[in-house]
C-alpha cells in the first residue's frame, strides 16, 4: 500500500497539469481546484511515505524499468534525504498555490500558469525521488523549462514587470530586464551548467555501467577516473550544473532577474523548488564522495581540495550577494539577493560539513538551512506579493508605514525576516550558526570570515527592509489581503517561529532520518579534515547579526536615518554605491565580454568567412571558375563538334551527294559504262580473294 501511495508523490502533479489542460474552457475555480488538489495529493503521500521510512528506519523503493541500458529507472526512492525533500517541496509548493488562487485570479494566461505551476512541482519530486540519474536529469531539465515559462509568464513585458531601473545603464549596459528577457536567461544560465552535469553523468555510466545511485554509491568509480588523470575535471564538469541551478557565482545573474514572474512564482523557484535543486543534488553526492575518496587512494586529497574550492565558492557567492542587497531599491530585489546567498551558505555547509564531519555532518548542516531557507523565505516573498500588490510599486521608497494597516503580513514578515537575519532563537540562527560552526571545525579560514561578516550583512539589510516596508510613515493607504493569500505566509512565519522554538529536539530527529540516506552509513567520517580550527566563529556570528540588526532597525525605522544623502555627497561611497547596486558590475561585464564578444566574433566571422570567403566562394569563386570552365568547353570542345558536325559533315554529304547528282546524266551509254565498271571492280574483288566467300 506504501508503495502504491508512493507512486503519486509525483505522479500526481503531472496527473494535475493533463487534468488542468482538459479543463482549458473550465473557470478559473475548476482549474484551480485540480492544479491544488493534484499537489495535495503528492504532499500527503509524500508524508506516509516519509512516515514508514522514519518508522522502520528502512528505504521505501518502486522502480521499474523504462530504459536498460542506461539503468533508467521509472522509480520512487524514499530515504532519509529524499524523504525529507519531498516534503519541503510538496508542503510549501501546496501552500504557494493556495496563495496563487488569489493572487494570480484574473490575470490573463489561467491554463498556462497552473499547467507550468504544476509540471513544475511534478519535475522538481521526479528529481527528489528518483532512484537513478536519467529520470533524475528528466526532472531536472522539467524544472528548467517550466521555470521558463513561469518566470516569462506575462511576456508582453509591460513596465510594472520589469525588474531594475528603467533606463539605468552600466557600462553601456541597460540594468531593466523584461520578463520575456529574463526567462530566455533563466534558461540559458542554467543549461550552461547542465552541459558539464550531462557529460559527468555519461562519464560515470562509461565507468561504471550504469546510473543507479545504489551502484554508483560504492565510489569504485574514483580510481579509474583518477588513474586516467580526469578526477578533478570531472567533480567540476557533474557539479557545474548544480551550481548553475543553485545560482552560485559566476552563474548568479539569472535568479536576479527571475524576479519579472508573478510572486508566487518568485517563492515557487526560490524557496521550494528550482534553486534547492542543485544544493540537493550536493546533498546526494555527498556520502557518494565520501565513499569515493575511502575507495581509491589518492583520491581523498582530491575530492577534499574540490569540496575545499566548492566552500570557497559558497561562501563568496553569500557574501557578495549580501552586499548587492544592502543597496537595492527594490522588495522582491532584495529577497531575490538573500537567496542566492543563502544558497552559498548551503554550498558552505554541505561541503565542509562533509569536510569537517563526514557524509552525515554535511548532509545535517546543508540540509537544516535549506530546510529553515524554505520556510522563512516562502513567508517572505508570498507577504512582499501582498505588499507590491497592495501599494501597485515594486520598489521600498514607495511603501513604509505598512504595519498599521497589515499588521498580520507585518507579523508574518517579521518573525521569517528574524530567522533569516540569524536572530535566536529563530530558525535561521540554528542553521546559520552550524554552516559556521563546520566551517570553522574544517579549518576553512576564509570561507569562515566571509561566512561571518554576511551573517552581520544579512542582518543589516533585513532590518532595513523591514523598517523601509513597515515602519516609518505610510505612503497612503493599504490593506491586507483575502485568507487564501494571508493564511499560507502567516502560517510560515509562525512555522519559522516555531522551528526555531523546537530546533534542539527536531535538529536530533532530522540527523537520525539523514543517517538513513543512501551510502551515508557507510561513507564514516574518510573525509574528516586535520585542520586548525578557526577560534570564535560563531560568536562573532551571533554578536555581529544581532548588533547590527538592532542598530539598522534603530536607525532605519525609529531614527528615520536616510544613508544614501550622506552617501551621494561622497564620491568615494557613491561609486562604491553604484558599484553593490548595478551588482559588481558583473551583469555588464557578461554583456560586453560575452555577449558582446560573441556578437563581435560573429559579425566578424560573419564578415571574413560567411561574406568573405564562403559568400565569396560560392557566389563568385565558384561561379566564375563554371563560367570559365563552359566558356572553354564551348570554345574548345563544343564549337570544334559543333564545326564537325554542323559544317564539315554536313559539306561532305553535300560534295558527295553532288558527286553522285553528277553521275545522274540521263544518258543511257553512261549509265551502262558504270554498270560494266561496277561488274568489273566486282569480279577483280573476287578474283583478289577480298571478299570472304
Amino acid at each position: 500500500m506504501e508503495k502504491a501511495l508512493a507512486l503519486l508523490s509525483w505522479l500526481a502533479p503531472y496527473a494535475g497539469s493533463c487534468l488542468v489542460l482538459l479543463l482549458h474552457r473550465a473557470g478559473w475555480k475548476a482549474k484551480s481546484a485540480a492544479a491544488i488538489l493534484s499537489i495535495l495529493v503528492s504532499a500527503l503521500a509524500s508524508t506516509q511515505a516519509a512516515l514508514y521510512v522514519a518508522s522502520t528506519g528502512r528505504e521505501l523503493h518502486v522502480s521499474t524499468t523504462w530504459v536498460g541500458a542506461l539503468s533508467a529507472n521509472v522509480s520512487v526512492l524514499f530515504d532519509g534525504l529524499s524523504s525529507l525533500m519531498a516534503l519541503v517541496v510538496s508542503w510549501l509548493s501546496f501552500l504557494i498555490a493556495v496563495y496563487s488562487y488569489e493572487y494570480m485570479r484574473g490575470e490573463v494566461g489561467e491554463t498556462r500558469y497552473w499547467f507550468f505551476f504544476t509540471f513544475f512541482v511534478g519535475s522538481m519530486m521526479l528529481l527528489v525521488l528518483s532512484d537513478n540519474l536519467v529520470t533524475m536529469l528528466v526532472g531536472w531539465e522539467g524544472t528548467g523549462l517550466a521555470s521558463y515559462a513561469l518566470i516569462g509568464h506575462w511576456f508582453t513585458d509591460e513596465e510594472e514587470r520589469w525588474v531594475g531601473d528603467p533606463g539605468r545603464r552600466a557600462l553601456g549596459v541597460p540594468m531593466w530586464f523584461e520578463p520575456s528577457h529574463s526567462g530566455l536567461r533563466a534558461l540559458v544560465f542554467t543549461r550552461l551548467g547542465d552541459v558539464g552535469m550531462v557529460v559527468g553523468i555519461a562519464t560515470l555510466h562509461t565507468v561504471v555501467g550504469t546510473t543507479l545511485l545504489s551502484e554508483i554509491s560504492s565510489g569504485a568509480w574514483a580510481g579509474r577516473l583518477l588513474a586516467a588523470g580526469v578526477l578533478p575535471a570531472f567533480l567540476w564538469l557533474l557539479f557545474l550544473g548544480a551550481m548553475a541551478k543553485s545560482a552560485q557565482v559566476p552563474f548568479h545573474e539569472w535568479l536576479v532577474t527571475a524576479m519579472t514572474g508573478p510572486t508566487s512564482v518568485s517563492a515557487l523557484i526560490h524557496a521550494a523548488t528550482m534553486v534547492k535543486a542543485g544544493v540537493y543534488f550536493l546533498l546526494r553526492f555527498a556520502p557518494i564522495l565520501v565513499a569515493a575518496a575511502a575507495a581509491a587512494a589518492g583520491a581523498a586529497g582530491v575530492i577534499s581540495d574540490f569540496l575545499s574550492s566548492l566552500a570557497l565558492i559558497g561562501a563568496l557567492t553569500a557574501f557578495m550577494m549580501a552586499t548587492m542587497a544592502l543597496v537595492s531599491r527594490e522588495l522582491k530585489l532584495i529577497l531575490a539577493f538573500s537567496t542566492a546567498s543563502q544558497l552559498g551558505y548551503m554550498f558552505l555547509g554541505v561541503a565542509a560539513g562533509t569536510l569537517a564531519g563526514g557524509a552525515v555532518a554535511g548532509l545535517a548542516a546543508g540540509f537544516s538551512h535549506l530546510l529553515s531557507h524554505a520556510v522563512f523565505k516562502a513567508a517572505l516573498f508570498l507577504a512582499a506579493g501582498a505588499v507590491i500588490h497592495a501599494v501597485h510599486s515594486r520598489f521600498v521608497d514607495d511603501m513604509g508605514g505598512l504595519a498599521r494597516d497589515m499588521r498580520l503580513t507585518a507579523l508574518a514578515f517579521l518573525l521569517a525576516g528574524l530567522s533569516l537575519a540569524g536572530i535566536p532563537p529563530f530558525a535561521g540562527y540554528w542553521t546559520k550558526d552550524e554552516i559556521v560552526h563546520v566551517a570553522a571545525e574544517a579549518g576553512l579560514l576564509l570561507p569562515t570570515l566571509l561566512a561571518v561578516v554576511t551573517a552581520g550583512l544579512t542582518a543589516c539589510y533585513t532590518a532595513r527592509v523591514f523598517s523601509r516596508v513597515f515602519l516609518g510613515e505610510g505612503h497612503g493607504h493599504a490593506h491586507e489581503p483575502g485568507p487564501a493569500m494571508l493564511l499560507p505566509y502567516l502560517a510560515l512565519g509562525l512555522a519559522s517561529a516555531a522551528l526555531g522554538a523546537a530546533w534542539p529536539l527536531l535538529s536530533q530527529g532530522l540527523e537520525g532520518l539523514l543517517h538513513h540516506t543512501l551510502g551515508a552509513e557507510e561513507g564514516g567520517a574518510a573525509l574528516a579534515h586535520a585542520a586548525h580550527h578557526v577560534p570564535g566563529a560563531v560568536e562573532a556570528t551571533l554578536l555581529l547579526a544581532v548588533t547590527l540588526f538592532l542598530a539598522t532597525l534603530y536607525a532605519y525605522g525609529w531614527a528615520g536615518v536616510r544613508p544614501y544623502a550622506a552617501v551621494s555627497r561622497s564620491p568615494l561611497l557613491s561609486r562604491l554605491h553604484s558599484f553593490l547596486y548595478d551588482r559588481w558590475l558583473l551583469n555588464s561585464v557578461y554583456y560586453r565580454v560575452v555577449v558582446g564578444g560573441f556578437r563581435s566574433l560573429s559579425s566578424a566571422l560573419s564578415r571574413y568567412v560567411d561574406t568573405g570567403l564562403v559568400d565569396r566562394l560560392y557566389h563568385r569563386a565558384i561561379p566564375l571558375a563554371f563560367q570559365g570552365a563552359v566558356r572553354a568547353v564551348s570554345r574548345y570542345l563544343e564549337a570544334t563538334w559543333d564545326r564537325l558536325l554542323h559544317v564539315n559533315l554536313v559539306s561532305a554529304f553535300a560534295s558527295l551527294w553532288r558527286a553522285f547528282r553528277g553521275l545522274q546524266t540521263g544518258k543511257a551509254p553512261h549509265y551502262i559504262a558504270l554498270l560494266w565498271a561496277g561488274a568489273a571492280l566486282l569480279l577483280l574483288i573476287v578474283l583478289l580473294g577480298w571478299l570472304p566467300w
